[in-house]
Parts: C-alpha cells; structure tokens; sequence
C-alpha cells in the first residue's frame, strides 16, 4: 500500500501532538519539543513544521521559532467511528491492489470480506461506495463484481493529463464562457482552506474531489457540456490513480496557489493568459505525477 512521504507522515503525527496537548492559539512551537515527543531528530521535524507553515496552522518568526496559527481545537479530523475506519483503509487498500496489479479480475463480496478481513456488513458498504464511484459495477447477471475501466498505469495517467490540456484550456476560450460567481467564491474559499490547513486534514477522497471539483467547475463555465462531459470522465477514470498521489500532501501548496491565481486571472479578464496558465500548470502537475518530464 502507497505511504506517506516523510514530510508528510510527520507533518500529520506533529498536528495529533498539538491536537492532543491542547496548545492554544501563539503557542510557541519548538523543534525540540516536537522531535523529542515524536522520537526523530529535528532535520525531518523542520521540514515538517515549514510544511505546515505553508499549509497556515504554524507561523514562523525569524529568530523566534514556529507558532501555532490556530488553536488545537480547530484542527479537528472527520469523525469516523471504528468501523468506518476500518472500511477506509479497505478501500484505499483495495485501489492500491487493483492499481498495482494485484488484485485481477471479477470477485464477490465475500472476496472483499476475506481478503480485507472485513465483515459482510462492512465489505458491502466498502463496494456500494465503489459503486457509486464509478469503480466498480456487478457483473452480467448480479453474480459477483467487477472494477470498471479506469487509469492503472503511468502511460495512461500521462495521456489522460495529455488530454486535458487540449481540453480545459480551450474551454476558457470558448465563446460562451461566463464566469459564475457563487460557484468561484465558493471554490475560492474551499481553496484558501486548503492553505489554512485542510491540506493535511482532509481525507484523500475528498481532498480529490476538492480539486477535481474545481477543475470541472472552470470547464462548466465553457457552457459546452461535451467539453464538461468529457473531464468528469477523466476525473472518473483517474480517480484510483490519484489517490495514491494524495498521500504526499507537500506538494498540493503550491497546486492550490496556482488554482487561486487561476481565479484571480478569470475574474480579472485575462482569459488568454488564463487559459496559457492553465495548460502550463497541468503539464507541470503531470510531470510530477508521472515523471515523464515536462513537455518539450
């Protein structure tokens, strides 16, 4: 199953360590502290706190150290009851098996219970969520299920951001393009939370569909709904694929500044440069996503 990077994985531990010391908002923040508590040695601590300093729940004072933006009680996580846990990492644990190759094939439910070590009840609730993802469907018949065509492979993945930097970019010029004001302040906003913080607090399948969700509210502004069409199939098809993305969170900082300057550039009337900026930010995501390098 994919991990966390380590930025990342101690970034998350540090924010249950505030959380279940119950700092209050300014409490001073030390490295130290965090790398004595955490049992590492303060170089990964660092990054981990300049992380966090960019997502907003530290601040950093020169010559003082790290403060905590906000206070402990703010930095709340869903609240998932024990069996919703565990159906949670089942799921993720089973995209990761498909997407790498290790999980083939039709299957039951009773596959799912099995494998996953689920009981019915939760193997059942972990497809039907499947299901209304798109991911999976029951086969011809209702005898047992199978996973849906999706993105499972590095090539793929590249083409599909090829794709849509044909697509999204030439949407912001189309002729009917109009901006839609509640749905761009309402996606502001969910943006700038992410820099407040929801980029380490947000379970993966919403942090996707946060973004994804962004992405299909510019097209949607196009008033061409093949053009909407087609990048809700790829936000269907890449969905497995970009989960195991997720789990490094280091990068999405500079993702969610890009899609607020995306805004700032529509709003303001520069569709053509919005849409060059546009087609440059999904060929850079696609480079570090794929690592096929930046286009030529």
């Amino acid at each position: 199953m994919s991990r966390p990077n380590l930025t990342t994985s101690i970034a998350t531990r540090l924010v249950d360590l505030i959380r279940h010391s119950g700092l209050a908002e300014g409490a001073h923040v030390t490295e130290q502290w965090a790398a004595d508590a955490l049992e590492v040695s303060r170089t990964p601590v660092r990054k981990a706190m300049v992380f966090l300093t960019e997502v907003g729940i530290l601040n950093r004072v020169p010559n003082r150290g790290f403060f905590l933006a906000r206070g402990a009680d703010t930095l709340t996580r869903p609240d998932l009851s024990e069996d919703t846990d565990v159906e949670q990492d089942a799921y993720f644990q089973i995209a990761d098996d498909y997407v790498g190759g290790r999980f083939t094939g039709s299957f039951t439910a009773a596959d799912i219970s099995r494998r996953y070590r689920l009981t019915p009840r939760q193997a059942d609730r972990v497809l039907a969520r499947m299901d209304g993802e798109d991911l999976v469907r029951r086969r011809a018949g209702g005898r047992g299920w199978e996973f849906q065509h999706v993105l499972t492979t590095v090539e793929a993945h590249d083409q599909s951001y090829r794709f849509r930097m044909i697509i999204e970019p030439a949407a912001l010029l189309e002729p009917g393009f109009a901006v839609d004001t509640e749905a761009f302040g309402r996606h502001r906003r969910q943006q700038e939370a992410l820099l407040r913080g929801d980029i380490l607090l947000l379970p993966r399948a919403e942090l996707f569909q946060v973004n994804a969700s962004f992405h299909e509210m510019l097209v949607g502004c196009s008033g061409n709904q093949f053009l909407l069409d087609a990048v809700r199939r790829q936000n269907r098809l890449r969905r497995l694929i970009e989960y195991r993305h997720q789990v490094d969170r280091s990068r999405l900082t500079h993702q969610a500044r890009e899609h607020l300057h995306l805004l700032d550039l529509v709003e303001g009337g520069g569709i053509e440069e919005a849409s060059a900026f546009l087609q440059d930010h999904l060929n850079k995501v696609r480079s570090l996503k794929t690592g096929l390098g930046p286009e030529a």
